[in-house]
């Protein structure tokens, strides 16, 4: 539930919550997510951040909410508390990784609850890859958003060469790249104002894949998918 504070500028206040990262050390998917943070932030949000190599879930079992284990129950009351959410993967072999997926996978515990899944809730996605083929990670976020009935933000951040992009700190040393997720942070957190303000959004109305044959395509602030393929982080 959104905090029940309003800034007089921008509406009420917002919580923003932040899942990704990876099971390796110094994961440049978990340094993109912290700095789209700071950008909600920037925009009024209120922020926190979950990192996929501390939740210590089990591999996903189809289960209800009842009878899940505590840390997917505990997972998923987190990210139905938020307003809005960011979600930062690696790129693995054309793909999210395996304990994003298994994450995000346990979010179907929510299906009882009204509104169900991700119903109304804005979802902004981020992907480091090795490579130039983020995208491709991006993309799988972007269906199972929709597929837990939320709203992903067009508007996308896929980092190329992340290796690059942010130093053994986790600082960003891309100045284009900060103020990519940045951006995105910022505007998640405007559209969960307007989500909350009215029960809709400006992405809400969005086409959804498979139903007519037509997608909106993504607007990207990273480089065109190109030849090869390596691991983000």
């Amino acid at each position: 539930m959104s905090d029940s504070s309003t800034d007089a500028r921008r509406g009420p206040t917002v919580r923003v919550l932040g899942l990704g990262g990876s099971l390796k050390p110094g994961s440049t998917s978990l340094s993109a997510l912290r700095v789209a943070l700071e950008g909600a932030g920037a925009g009024g949000a209120q922020t926190e951040v979950i990192e996929i190599g501390k939740l210590e879930l089990p591999f996903y079992m189809p289960q209800s909410e009842d009878e899940a284990p505590e840390a997917a129950r505990l997972l998923a009351q987190r990210v139905y508390a938020a307003d809005a959410l960011i979600w930062s993967s690696p790129l693995y072999h054309g793909s999210i990784s395996g304990s994003f997926k298994n994450a995000v996978d346990w979010l179907q515990v929510l299906g009882d609850r009204n509104p169900p899944y991700l119903a109304t809730k804005v979802v902004g996605l981020i992907a480091a890859a090795g490579g130039t083929q983020g995208l491709q990670a991006i993309n799988t976020m972007e269906f199972i958003v929709r597929a837990l009935r939320g709203w992903a933000v067009p508007l996308v951040v896929p980092v190329a060469r992340a290796w690059e992009a942010f130093d053994r700190d986790g600082g960003v040393r891309d100045d284009a790249v900060a103020e990519a997720l940045r951006g995105l942070g910022t505007e998640v957190a405007r559209a969960a104002r307007q989500a909350v303000r009215s029960g809709t959004c400006d992405y809400a109305d969005d086409p959804r894949p498979g139903v007519d044959g037509h997608r909106e395509p993504a607007l990207s602030f990273g480089p065109l998918p190109g030849p090869g393929d390596s691991e983000g982080g």
